[in-house]
Formats: C-alpha cells, sequence, structure tokens
C-alpha cells in the first residue's frame, strides 16, 4: 500500500504545505484490494480534483478496473460549477465503466457532488453512503 499526499502544484509538498492542516486530497492505493480509498478535505475544487487524477493516473500500481471509495466526509463546501462536473466525469474520470465507486457523504453538499457524479456516469456502479464501513461492504472488501 502506498500513500500520497496531494498539491495543487503537482510537486512534492514543502514544509508549508505539510504544516497545512487540511490538503486537498489524500489518497491510498491498495493493489491486493483492488482498491483506491481518496479523503478530500474542507473545499473540493475541480483544481483539486484534476490533481488527484494526475497523481492516480501516475501511480505505478493504479489501475482503472480498481474500485474506488471518495470519502468527502470532511468536505464543507465544493467550488464545482455545472459544467466542471460534466468535464470531471467525461474528460478526467480515470476509472472504467465496469468500475465499482462509492462516495461517503455526512450533509446535503457532500450528497450533491456524489449524485451529480453518480448521474454523469455509470448509475448501477456508484453508490452514496454515509459512513466508510457501508462503502467497503457494498464493494466488498
Amino acid at each position: 500500500m502506498s500513500h500520497n499526499r496531494l498539491t495543487r502544484t503537482g510537486k512534492s509538498p514543502d514544509l508549508k504545505a505539510r504544516l497545512r492542516p487540511n490538503p486537498p486530497a489524500r489518497f491510498v492505493v491498495d493493489s491486493k484490494k483492488r482498491l483506491i480509498v481518496v479523503k478530500f478535505g474542507k473545499r473540493v475544487t475541480a483544481e483539486d480534483i484534476g490533481e488527484y487524477v494526475r497523481r492516480l493516473l501516475a501511480h505505478p500500481s493504479f489501475e482503472p478496473s480498481f474500485s474506488e471509495i471518495v470519502d468527502l466526509s470532511e468536505a464543507e463546501e465544493h467550488d464545482l460549477q455545472a459544467d466542471e462536473f460534466i468535464k470531471l466525469a467525461d474528460e478526467l474520470d480515470p476509472f472504467s465503466d465496469d468500475a465499482k465507486r462509492a462516495f461517503v457523504v455526512q450533509n446535503r453538499v457532500q450528497n450533491h457532488a456524489a449524485r451529480m457524479h453518480k448521474i454523469l456516469r455509470n448509475p448501477r456502479n456508484i453508490g452514496v453512503f454515509s459512513s466508510v464501513e457501508e462503502a467497503e461492504r457494498w464493494i466488498g472488501v
């Protein structure tokens, strides 16, 4: 398993970035479980998601057929417009249509973001849950 801390510039985090309490996103690639778990911070932007995707695609163990758990439980706001949701789903999403995707949400803002992605991708392979444990059970890990 490997851990990656993401920065907006794509560079390794410097001291200032390491001291930042809420990096945009952190992810773990678990090759044995064929699972990606990503956790976003308090504010989610299209740039944050794009950086996560770039870092994930560069990871040597990533495969588009892996399942994904997207933990949005800390997100208090998202700065995404309708055209950005569409671009993220159509152009940036690195997962195959058959990959199982689970979103963990705690409030209306998080639920809205997860449901938008579900509508724009393959709805039968995307679930929205209130805990990571529920998401793991649904994915089967």
